[in-house]
């Protein structure tokens, strides 16, 4: 994670998927006006750009109308899965909101697609 560049990332991202990630970017809390967020943004929802989990955490708790914190990921190789049990390897930078906890086991390192293809065949 490159700290002076946490809040620079564009808003619009992907949402999920890939199975695996390259690295952590930053983590976000979402807000949202029409659940008591400070309005800005002409009332549109809004994040707040954190380098540390525990830091994001702490604001989304006591932030009225915060999301629990997302973590945005880059990928430079990952497992696309357009249908349901149909896997391919796609290489391209892609960047990502994730949940927190898709972290855990999820980070490329060498071999883990070619595992991870060879664990789901069918």
């Amino acid at each position: 994670m490159e700290p002076e560049k946490v809040g620079t990332y564009p808003a619009l991202v992907k949402s999920g998927a890939g199975y695996f990630y390259d690295e952590v970017l930053e983590y976000r809390v979402w807000l949202h006006p029409e659940r008591g967020a400070f309005r800005r943004n002409g009332g549109n929802d809004y994040f707040v750009a954190f380098a540390q989990y525990e830091r994001a955490l702490a604001f989304s708790q006591r932030s009225k109308g915060a999301e629990e914190p997302l973590v945005l990921i880059r990928q430079s190789r990952y497992v696309n899965e357009p249908i349901p049990g149909k896997f391919e390897v796609v290489n391209g930078e892609r960047l990502t909101e994730w949940q927190v906890q898709w972290l855990v086991g999820s980070k490329r390192t060498p071999g883990a697609i070619e595992r991870f293809l060879e664990e789901h065949k069918k």
